[in-house]
């Protein structure tokens, strides 16, 4: 039994039962469904309410006519194909109580925040494969941005504020995957830069203000490039000699770390370039490797269904937050402008308060709906007085 099905075909078969439920869902919409042919079906009923099909424009009527659901399939299976009548009235029999459509609407929102975080931690995770491919890393900025964006409005949606929350425990991320493309590149940019910030005199001056050891993407370069910004920061000079002590000071040729032949391979190395330009190489591929983990980070929290709409959103902005880092100290090493804020939400960029605690489907009394009958019944006789008819 699939939870969110059920919960798809509820609200749909509350919809068929009662069709002024739709005035008490007006926050849901066709793309929260996940299947084709339940967005066709909740889309033709909102255009048939609009429209005022007789099943709503009749008020005083207390058996919603059989036309409401008729008309409904018959429109929808113009726009997707497979949908049959049985299967309308096995979506009434799916559905409890009509009055709990919000409720209901409740869980297949809950259900699309879910899966649109998972596509969106996807989709950045392609970009940033495909940047470290090529070299770049505008796409995967363009994808985190539209993540964020994405995360924003989910959270409006379900009426909370977009606030990054650390989860309490880490989220269980797939197992290590295979290097990026272009790691083996990236390692040799990082060779050739402890090379000349060992040989040439004040290279470090260079990439200090931005570039990080947590930006190598190999764990010896990045002690290496730790060694020479403390011998930076204590105004000691720089040569390999230098390197090496502060290295053993540090008990990284001790306890394995490091070796005295590597070392040496990269004190022996060319030596010969512009700091600052291998810094921008090394800095554009840790844009690239983070951007790949924050997106298994997120798609790792998406993929918890335990995880609340509201935590979840939280925890994944979060996650955004050492991509936003690295991607602030890449624009300050290549002087590449900050994006352009978003403009704060107006009145109509938010859901009203009735709607947003309908969307919540909190646990507040609700004043009696039509009768939930199946299209076509006749009425229910009033109580106290006996009916004629035996309940089959």
């Amino acid at each position: 039994m699939n939870p969110l099905l059920r919960a798809e075909q509820a609200v749909l078969g509350a919809v068929l039962l009662d069709p002024d439920q739709l005035g008490r869902l007006g926050w849901l919409a066709p793309e929260h469904f996940s299947r084709p042919v339940h967005r066709a079906l909740f889309t033709t009923m909102r255009t048939l309410h609009t429209n005022a099909h007789p099943a709503v424009s009749t008020k005083a009527k207390a058996v919603v006519p059989l036309s409401w659901v008729t008309d409904t399939v018959a429109e929808a299976s113009r726009h997707v194909r497979g949908l049959t009548a049985p299967y309308a009235h096995a979506l009434i029999a799916a559905c409890p109580r009509s009055g709990n459509a919000p409720l209901y609407g409740r869980m297949v929102l809950e259900g699309a925040i879910h899966r649109t975080v998972t596509e969106h931690a996807v989709r950045l995770h392609q970009a940033a494969r495909a940047d470290a491919l090529r070299g770049d890393v505008e796409g995967a900025l363009h994808q985190a941005d539209v993540l964020a964006g994405v995360l924003g409005d989910l959270a409006r949606r379900w009426g909370t504020e977009p606030r990054p929350q650390a989860p309490t425990t880490p989220p269980a991320t797939a197992a290590a995957e295979p290097a990026l493309a272009g790691t083996d590149d990236a390692v040799e940019d990082e060779r050739f830069l402890l090379a000349v910030l060992t040989e040439r005199s004040g290279a470090m001056d260079e990439v200090v203000g931005w570039l990080r050891p947590v930006d190598f993407a190999d764990p010896a370069h990045a002690h290496l490039y730790q060694c020479l910004g403390a011998l930076h920061h204590r105004g000691e000079p720089i040569d390999r000699m230098t390197l090496l002590w502060e290295a053993q000071r540090r008990g990284l040729l001790a306890d394995g770390t490091l070796t005295a032949e590597q070392l040496a391979g990269i004190c022996d190395g060319v030596g010969a370039g512009s700091a600052e330009w291998l810094g921008e190489q090394v800095i554009r591929s840790s844009l690239t490797r983070t951007a790949a983990a924050t997106a298994r980070t997120v798609r790792a929290l998406a993929e918890d269904e335990t995880l609340a709409p509201g935590r979840l959103i939280s925890h994944a902005l979060y996650a955004l937050g050492p991509l936003d880092e690295v991607r602030a100290r890449w624009q300050s090493a290549c002087d590449v402008p900050g994006p352009t804020p978003a403009p704060a939400p107006t009145a109509t960029d938010t859901s009203p308060p009735v709607r947003v605690h309908a969307a919540l489907a909190r646990s507040t009394p609700q004043p009696p709906s039509r009768p939930s009958q199946r299209p076509g019944a006749p009425p229910t006789p009033p109580a106290g007085r006996p009916s004629s008819r035996t309940p089959v």
